[in-house]
This record gives C-alpha cells, structure tokens and sequence, in this order.
C-alpha cells in the first residue's frame, strides 16, 4: 500500500468514526430521552442514574482507558515485527494472555460489585433516606455490575479491531448499545411481574437495567466476529502464564500511571454525584439530563475538533514548526469560540423550550423540566472552557507532554470538588452545575500558565487573541441574543397548545434562524476573520466536490 493511498483509507477511516461517533451521541440522547419518559426526575431516576454510574466508573477508568493507553500500543509494536511463525505465535500468545488478564480480574470486580452494592449506595444518599429506595438502587447496582465484565471483553475485542486499522465495527458499538437499551425498556417494562406492586418508575428503571447488561453484551458478540476475519483467535490460557507473559506486564506498566491520573478526572462524576444525591429527589437524574445535552455539543464540535488538530499538531512539533503550530492552535481555539459562545447565548434565551421539546413526555412533567433548566443554565456557562480544553490539551501531547494536562486535570478535580461541597447545600443541583464550570474554568487557565513551561508555545500571544476572540464573540451574542428574546416570547404564545412538537419545536426553530441570522450578519458587517477563514475553507471544499 503506497503512502498516499495509506492516508486516504485513515482519512476515510476518520471520517467514518467521527460519523459514528455523531451517530452515537445521538442515540445517547434518545437513551435519555427514554429515561425521561419513563422515569422523569423521580426518586427511580436517580436510582438508575447512580447504579449505572458504579461500574461505568470502572469501565472508563480500567476497559476504555487500559485498550486505548496500554494494549493497541503494546500490540502494534509485535504487529510490526511480526516476521516469522515464531513472532506470531508469540502474538496469539500476548492476545490469549490479556484476555484471560482482563476476564479474570474484571470477573472478580463484578462479583466483589455485587456482593457490595447494598454497602456502596448509601455514600449516594443522605440520612434519613428512604429504605426501598436504598434497597432498589443496590437492585439495580446487582443487575448491572456484570456490565463491567462484558464491556471489558468488549474493549479488548475493540484493541484487536484497531490495532489492525478496522474502525467501523467498534465505533458502530455504542450506537448499538444505545438502540438496544432503548427497545428493551419499551418492550421489557410492561412484561415485568410486580409481586411486590411497585410503581411504574420503578418497572421502568429495573427494565433500563436489563437492557444495559443486553447492550453490553451485544457490543462484545457484534465485535467477535470481525475479530475473527483479522485471524486472531480469542482464546484462553493459564493464569500463570496470563501474570508472566512479558507483554500483558508492559500493558499493566502502562495502565498503573495512567489510570492514577485519569482517576482524578473520573472521579469527578462520582464525588460530584455522592453530593448530589444527598441535596433531594431529582437533582441527579437532572444534572445527567443536562450534561447529556451539553455533551452533544461537545461531541460533535469540541472532541471532532481536537482529535481532527492532534496529527497535525504533531506533525509541525516533530518538524519544529513553532509559528504555523502556534498559528493552527489560535486559529481551533478562534473556532471553538465561534461555536460555543452563541450556542451558550441561545441555550440561555431557549433553554426552556429546548429542554422540553428534547425530554418532556410522560413523567417528564413542568417540575421535572424547570428542574433541569436551572442547572442546564449553569451548565452551558462553563461550553467554551471545557471545548477549549479539548483544543488545548492536544497541543502539549503533541510535542509528548502528558504530565502538565494531567496535573491541571487534577487542579481542576480538586476544585471541582472542594467548590462543589461548598455551593450545593445552599443552592443544591445549581450549586454543582456552577461547580463544573468554575472548575473548567481553572482547567483552562492552569493549561495557560503551564504554557510558560513549553518555550514552543506563546502563551502571551495566544492568550491575546483568544481573548480578543471570546470578548468580540461574546459582544455579538449579547447583540443577537436580544431579538431572539422577544421572538421568542411572541413564538411561545403563538404556539401554545399545538401539540408538543411544535408548541416547542416552532419557538426552538424561530429563535435559532432570528438568532443565527442577526450573528452572521454581525460577522460579515465586521468582516469577522475567523468567520471568514471557515467559509473559504467550506466554499472551496464544495467545490472540489462539485
């Protein structure tokens, strides 16, 4: 395969994964959308949102984290010696080894999970709370702790799939996963026996379980058999040669540091969500239906933009390119601004209507909306600093310096945490919403002051235009904002009563087209550059196209 042709079939790979990924954020929206319908903001809702965040946990700190840092690297490297029977057989071998690692350990995990569960679920909750509820959630903790074990099996099949360039099934996964949850909780909550007369929230959460555990395993058998075209084999071996082999010990020197400093960024959700179930009913199950759509956002814009800079990034730092590495780095953070900015305006002038468009339904009710928006408003303040530090971070591993993002990423915990303890009693869900965006916020400006570390980077100049950018950017949102105000309004009244999809669907859309439509024209008014830049580039791919 020749160079360019190599390029091509990674930039198709890319593009498929970014569309996979787009395609899965969307179905995680429709996941909670589901969860709104069925559970609303109920005592069942965070329930389920606290059982399922227990081994999510472990999965993102030790089945995603461990594949992505530790294994695909390790086998890479005997990919690319692979010259001979031998080698390869010592590859089966290193696969088999990992693989009876990962069952064994997560297996005893999940066991250990489940026998703790009725012990690890009051941390979640304050005193004096309901017995039932305690005993439901430890429930629902049991039915979905094996999770844990699939997804892991599911991960190491996804290292395979990627250490030897096939992308597609592994990124179709979680769209996958998502589709299943969705159709189990439809079809399992009104087949579920209710001996004990439950409510139908709770029917509803137990079914959702379900169909984590059935999502999980179909991520596994959806991978299995692409891995098995590759010509690997997934078998197992003995534990003594699982512990001894010389590559499943370098997969685990690897793993150690790095989880240490992924685990300050993940236990975020965990403090943050032990806070939160002890302020009332309601506050954790909104602040997840809040970041879900925040998360969209980023999802498509922010990590498409960092992970789409990080190759090039690297390119000009192996090369030395400092001014065109500066330059490329002012000119993402300038989009992401562009981007976010008047998304927080309109999130902040549409909130209402944008939420319960996405989720009100069924037991999705006005107190579960108004409860939702009010941290959604905190939330969306803190868009531009957590898009900007997925720009950022790439520009110090592009030159190989993983310490100063993690160190700022503990900062930032700490913060976090130290702030949430501090606003959540006297202003409960908001308390911990503004938490997150003063703590990204930090985040932001510690990857600044650690810039004057790296002599590649100016921090001077690019904290200068970065801030020209947000102060001119933010000015137009305020201008584009006030008509969108009074549209709105008039929208609302004239759309009441017409059925949910347009008494808040036409309000979404009217405000977006007066509100994007006053911002464009400020941005061609004065001849706004970044504005300009982006629409060349667009121009000029369409007609390539063309």
């Amino acid at each position: 395969m020749t160079q360019s042709t190599e390029k091509k079939s990674l930039v198709k790979s890319g593009l498929l994964l970014s569309l996979m990924t787009f395609l899965s954020r969307i179905m995680g929206l429709l996941r909670e959308m589901t969860k709104a319908a069925f559970l609303g903001t109920s005592a069942y809702a965070d329930a389920f949102g606290i059982a399922f965040m227990i081994p999510n946990l472990f999965r993102r700190l030790f089945a995603e984290n461990s594949i992505s840092v530790a294994f695909i690297p390790t086998f890479r490297g005997y990919l690319e010696d692979d010259r001979d029977a031998g080698t390869h057989a010592a590859i089966q071998l290193f696969i088999s080894s990992t693989l009876t690692l990962v069952s064994f350990l997560t297996a005893i995990v999940t066991v250990l999970g489940i026998l703790a569960a009725p012990l690890i679920v009051p941390i979640f909750y304050g005193r004096g709370a309901d017995a039932d509820i305690l005993a439901e959630t430890a429930f629902l903790t049991r039915i979905m702790f094996p999770y844990l074990f699939v997804i892991s099996a599911a991960a190491f099949l996804q290292g395979i799939l990627n250490g030897c360039n096939s992308f597609a099934p592994s990124g179709f996964t979680p769209v996958l996963f998502n589709g299943i949850v969705v159709a189990v909780t439809y079809f399992l909550t009104p087949q579920l026996p209710n001996p004990e007369h439950l409510p139908q929230e709770a029917l509803a959460a137990r079914a959702m379980a379900f169909g984590v555990l059935t999502g999980g395993c179909f991520q596994a058998l959806f991978q299995w058999p692409f891995v098995r075209k590759t010509g690997w084999k997934t078998t197992l071996t003995g534990l003594r040669n699982a512990f001894t082999n010389p590559g499943t010990r370098k997969v685990v020197a690897l793993i150690v540091p790095t989880i240490i400093g992924m685990a300050a960024y993940q236990l975020n959700d965990l403090v943050s969500t032990a806070i939160a179930g002890k302020t009332g009913t309601g506050t954790v199950s909104s602040l997840q239906y809040s970041l879900r759509l925040q998360e969209l956002i980023l999802g498509i814009f922010a990590v498409s933009i960092g992970t789409v800079i990080l190759p090039d990034l690297s390119g000009l730092a192996k090369n030395q390119k400092w001014r065109e590495f500066n330059e490329m780095l002012v000119q993402a953070i300038k989009i992401i601004a562009l981007i976010t900015i008047p998304v927080t305006f309109y999130s902040l002038v549409s909130g209402r209507e944008l939420i319960s468009l996405v989720y009100k339904t069924k037991n999705f009710d006005d107190r579960s909306v108004a409860l939702t928006l009010s941290v959604f408003r905190f939330h969306i303040a803190g868009l531009f600093f957590i898009a900007a530090n997925r720009v950022i971070s790439p520009a110090f591993y592009a030159q190989g310096n993983t310490k100063l993002p993690t160190l700022a990423g503990i900062i930032c915990f700490g913060a976090n945490i130290a702030l949430a303890f501090l606003l959540s009693f006297p202003m409960k869900g908001n308390g911990i919403a503004l938490a997150l965006t003063l703590a990204s916020f930090v985040n932001t400006a510690c990857l600044f002051l650690f810039m004057r570390k790296m002599p590649s980077m100016d921090m001077r100049g690019i904290a200068k235009k970065m801030l020209g950018c947000v102060v001119r950017t933010t000015c137009f949102s305020i201008i584009a904002a006030a008509p969108a105000f009074f549209v709105r309004q008039l929208l609302v009244r004239a759309a009441a009563g017409r059925g949910r999809l347009l008494a808040y669907g036409i309000p979404v859309l009217g405000t977006a087209a007066v509100f994007a439509a006053v911002g464009i024209a400020l941005l061609v008014l004065f001849r706004d550059e970044t504005a300009a830049a982006v629409s060349a580039k667009l121009r000029g791919k369409f007609r390539r196209k063309a």
